[in-house]
């Protein structure tokens, strides 16, 4: 593989009302990354989790806490979830006017900076960001829910950041979110991500060290590629 596959179970298809042991089981099973689904009803229509829970996990686990902020006034709220303990904030695009700033208050709390886009917003707005960022987040359906259908057209934007990454030898996590299955997690891969969220894939089933064992073994068929970051330059 040119680059080693993340696997990060999303909680927020979990049972909260057993959120240790189901992380806990996750975590036996070979995850990679725990990733926690923030969200304000406001950025999308949809309310879930606060710090509080965010340093809650972060006692209960081993594995990197992913947060990814679904929130209008990230800026505001970047303290209390890098002091909770997150090992990666995530941002949106979309909600963050002075990106730049926002990923160095990230950085500046030695926390891990990402940042993400929806699937109707063009990758082009993250040419300037690129080079500072740990992370770049795809996502595949509209955030908001969990048990989303992958829309295919974002596969052609998961190549197009593999290309914008690769041309500035940038290692950060090229992460797809929404609807990844084991079934599409080959295909997924092949255009060039190195990090898979899933989560009704995985807390839907009653194994999940055989569901995770799958899609990485799916992802690990993929034959690396020469990036095409040279091509017609």
């Amino acid at each position: 593989m040119g680059h080693p596959i993340h696997i990060a179970p999303s909680i927020l298809s979990a049972d909260f009302a057993r959120l240790a042991d189901e992380v806990a089981a996750v975590e036996r099973a070979g995850a990679d990354l725990l990733h926690v689904d923030v969200m304000d009803g406001h950025f999308v229509p949809n309310l879930t989790v606060g710090p509080p829970i965010v340093e809650s996990l972060k006692k209960v686990t081993k594995l990197p806490l992913d947060v990814h902020l679904m929130i209008t006034n990230a800026d505001a709220f970047i303290p209390e979830f890098a002091e909770a303990g997150a090992d990666y904030l995530t941002v949106h695009v979309e909600a963050c006017p002075h990106l730049h700033r926002t990923i160095q208050s990230i950085r500046e709390r030695g926390v891990k900076a990402g940042v993400t886009l929806n699937p109707a917003t063009p990758i082009s707005l993250l040419q300037e960001i690129m080079g500072d960022v740990d992370l770049v987040l795809i996502m595949s359906v509209n955030p908001g829910f969990g048990g989303q259908t992958f829309i295919p057209a974002v596969f052609k934007k998961i190549a197009q950041a593999r290309v914008m990454l690769d041309a500035i030898n940038s290692h950060a996590l090229l992460e797809v979110d929404g609807g990844v299955k084991v079934d599409n997690a080959r295909e997924i891969v092949a255009a060039g991500a190195t990090a898979l969220v899933a989560g009704s894939a995985i807390f839907s089933e009653h194994d999940y060290t055989a569901t995770i064992a799958a899609m990485r073994a799916a992802a690990e068929t993929v034959v690396p590629q020469k990036s095409r970051a040279a091509v017609n330059r």
